[in-house]
């Protein structure tokens, strides 16, 4: 086969780990300070809702639970971060203390920097307003103005592939549709921090090789920090420099991706 008649090959998610570079100007992205997220557990609803308002009453109290306990780290701008940890461990509470989801009960939680999270890509829309109404208010949301919107809008549109239906109201949309518009949105706004909680299969096989090429793209800008939750140590090394276990909400390993991995196989 001549030169000519080669065929270029994408680089394997390994090649993306490698070009990512940390950024050379050493600006923390991301700092936890012996934060603690407490969650206090009732036996039904009634007991929940008494709760907000501190009143537990006898037997629907069931309990507190630190889902992060005294958790402490430094994420550098640029870095490629995975947590690992089974279940229950922590993981996605410091990811929605990251995004703004939830808020520490104590310590202090730092993140400077625009922060895209590929968490529960359903949640959060509005099911009677339309695919493209829910873009705005996205946007809105994230403290956009209406030139960055209309600029924002095509991109997520064309990239969502919905057709039509992205006039229609979402409540019309499957859960598989409603995951597009979701990675779509959270992919197109030029992200400084990118928090991805095992959800790359989305839709169909062109579509998921449609998302991995755009992870990938983002993550060869050198000042994109990552963020990644997985159980699956291979994936972990495929994207990460860095891993970060956890395990009753305490981190008890932070170091290489593949020393982390190699802690969290002999020990979980």
């Amino acid at each position: 086969m001549s030169s000519k008649d080669k065929i270029e090959v994408a680089p394997s998610l390994s090649d993306t780990k490698d070009l990512h570079k940390t950024s050379s100007s050493g600006e923390v992205a991301i700092r936890f300070d012996n934060v603690v997220k407490t969650f206090n557990l009732y036996k039904n609803d009634r007991g929940r809702l008494l709760g907000i308002f501190n009143y537990k009453t006898r037997g629907a109290f069931l309990g507190s639970v630190n889902a992060n306990d005294g958790l402490s780290f430094e994420i550098k701008k640029g870095e490629a971060v995975a947590f690992l940890g089974h279940n229950g461990a922590g993981k996605s509470t410091a990811l929605k203390l990251i995004t703004g989801v939830a808020y520490p009960s104590s310590g202090t939680v730092e993140v400077n920097g625009r922060v895209s999270a590929l968490l529960e890509l359903q949640a959060g829309f509005d099911q009677q307003l339309t695919g493209r109404e829910n873009i705005g208010l996205r946007g809105q949301i994230l403290g956009m103005s209406k030139a960055e919107i209309a600029e924002l809008e095509p991109k997520v549109i064309e990239f969502a592939e919905l057709g039509l239906y992205i006039d229609q109201p979402m409540k019309s949309y499957s859960s598989g549709m409603k995951a597009r518009l979701g990675f779509a949105f959270a992919v197109a706004i030029e992200p400084e921090i990118l928090v991805v909680d095992e959800v790359l299969a989305v839709g169909d096989r062109a579509f998921h090789r449609k998302c991995i090429d755009r992870i990938r793209e983002i993550m060869m800008d050198e000042n994109v920090t990552v963020l990644f939750v997985t159980h699956s140590n291979n994936t972990a090394k495929e994207f990460c420099s860095r891993g970060i276990v956890l395990d009753k909400g305490k981190m008890v390993f932070d170091g290489s991706i593949e020393d982390a991995t190699k802690f969290y196989e002999e020990n979980y």
